[in-house]
């Protein structure tokens, strides 16, 4: 389901590149589509998914179904509450935002008051998604996983019919965009509503004073730290980025898009996932199953994440062509997404690495841990940045690369730390495990850059011709690196859990 979200996303970005470029009217677009997913990242998908479900998960193990619904009703009154205060203030204050988020939009005031306007139109995702996200938490406990990876769709359809169908009724036809956003916030949660009533979990309004709600309010606290930290490295690269040449903004978003398809479909499905699975077991006291299940979370993701870091790096020009090169999106353009989505994937697996490690510490409730780490990354992200952006020249690349680098410094603290507090202890195998996989990605990466051609070719091809070839790249690159896999002894059903329901 996350895989069909995110091709329903390429086709909404393929879009949106063909109409608008890589412009101040996209870079515009994608500063205030940006902030509201920056909360939404803090306060639903972050801080507040870490908090409620390993809480939710020992009412549900723990206690009686009345105790477990009168949680959710209380959480999503409370919730609900803050959420209206924080949008209000939220449109209220979007000039004083736009300016701390993109201060080099100043020097041109048709660009700023447009993001500011667009801000306004845009904020109230963050009330949706985040009831969206709290209602995901809750199907995701009960092992309903379709529902909430599905659920991003419909911001997607959204937003490729505001493109297709309405863009014309606009004079500013980039506002179609930020409209889509609300329209897609409202129709996730609303998606989600009938099988919360299914579950008979559907939240009641109820602001009683709740121990379980108390409980999540303290984890929160250092959560939202810790998340807060990842989200202001993301904020202060859209701070460097405003301040570069017009479209870097649109350069790294697109860049970032092409991450997040890898990232979505492996790390958010997995993570989604074993922090549910983890919490039981560790209410359970079951530690044989917790380290299992986190042996299994990492390596399933070195199986999947490393040729799809691999493949980005050598096929950055046909996937940006096929995907991108269209309309308003010029041969530059291509040039300097490509830069800029080499440099992110140097980083692909320590990122997706997190979205596994991580739940090993939320499950325990240890929260701590984490946000140490987060400070950590997010001094060395900065310091990075200007090494790469102002002594190194590497501009919007360097960005990319400071991101990368740092999720790959998290990544390796998170696993010390699981090592060293006893948490987590691999299992036999790792070594033969990883040679093995460093030899099927050499014949991955082989026969890949052979078959692709150069970039004067992708550039002249047809949209036909980009399509095409680029599927057979990739299916090309799926045979033989899988081919390699199972020479080298590896087999589907060794990798394949059930969920104890």
């Amino acid at each position: 389901m996350t895989f069909v979200s995110r091709i329903l996303g390429f086709v909404r970005d393929t879009l949106i590149a063909r109409a608008f470029g890589a412009s101040m009217l996209s870079d515009a677009f994608i500063v205030a589509f940006k902030i509201p997913n920056l909360l939404r990242r803090i306060s639903a998908e972050g801080a507040f998914s870490q908090a409620f479900v390993p809480i939710l998960g020992e009412y549900k193990s723990q206690r009686s179904f009345d105790e477990t619904h009168q949680l959710v009703s209380r959480v999503g009154s409370w919730l609900g509450l803050i959420l209206v205060v924080v949008t209000l203030l939220g449109m209220l204050a979007a000039p004083f935002i736009v300016t701390l988020i993109a201060p080099g939009f100043r020097t041109d005031a048709g660009k700023m008051q447009l993001t500011i306007e667009l801000l306004r139109i845009t904020f109230p995702y963050i009330f949706f998604i985040s009831l969206v996200s709290m209602a995901g938490g809750v199907l995701n406990t009960y092992n309903k996983f379709s529902i909430p990876a599905f659920t991003p769709v419909w911001l997607n359809i959204a937003m490729i019919a505001a493109v297709l169908f309405f863009a014309d009724y606009f004079a500013e036809p980039i506002k179609v965009l930020a409209w889509a956003v609300f329209v897609g916030g409202a129709l996730q949660l609303a998606f989600q509503v009938p099988f919360l009533k299914q579950i008979g979990l559907l939240p009641k309004l109820d602001f009683t004073h709740d121990e379980g709600v108390w409980r999540i309010l303290k984890l929160m606290g250092p959560a939202v730290l810790g998340v807060s930290v990842a989200q202001i490295s993301l904020i202060l690269n859209t701070i460097f980025a405003s301040f570069l040449k017009t479209g870097s903004v649109s350069w790294l978003y697109y860049a970032d898009r092409l991450m997040e398809f890898p990232t979505g479909v492996l790390g958010v499905a997995l993570g989604t996932i074993l922090l549910p699975s983890l919490s039981k077991a560790f209410a359970s006291k079951d530690e044989n199953e917790y380290r299992q299940l986190m042996d299994w979370g990492l390596r399933l993701t070195f199986l999947l994440a490393a040729p799809a870091a691999v493949a980005l790096a050598v096929l950055a020009t046909p996937l940006v062509c096929a995907l991108f090169f269209y309309g308003k999106f010029t041969a530059n353009d291509v040039a300097m997404t490509e830069q800029a989505l080499i440099a992110y994937s140097v980083g692909l697996l320590g990122l997706i690495l997190v979205k596994i490690l991580a739940p090993g510490f939320y499950a325990r409730q240890n929260v701590k841990t984490p946000v140490k780490i987060a400070i950590f990354t997010l001094a060395l992200t900065q310091v990075m940045n200007v090494l790469f952006v102002f002594v190194l020249d590497l501009r919007h690349a360097g960005l990319a690369l400071a991101i990368g680098l740092g999720a790959c410094a998290n990544a390796s603290l998170l696993y010390y730390y699981l090592r060293q507090m006893d948490v987590f202890q691999p299992q036999a195998g790792w070594r033969v495990f990883l040679f093995k996989l460093a030899a099927a990605l050499a014949v991955m990466g082989l026969v890949l850059y052979f078959a692709m051609g150069d970039t004067a070719s992708w550039l002249g091809y047809s949209v036909l011709e980009r399509i095409g070839y680029l599927a057979g790249l990739v299916l090309l690159g799926a045979i033989s690196y899988f081919a390699a896999l199972y020479a080298l002894g590896f087999r589907p059903k060794d990798y394949i859990r059930r969920v104890n329901r």
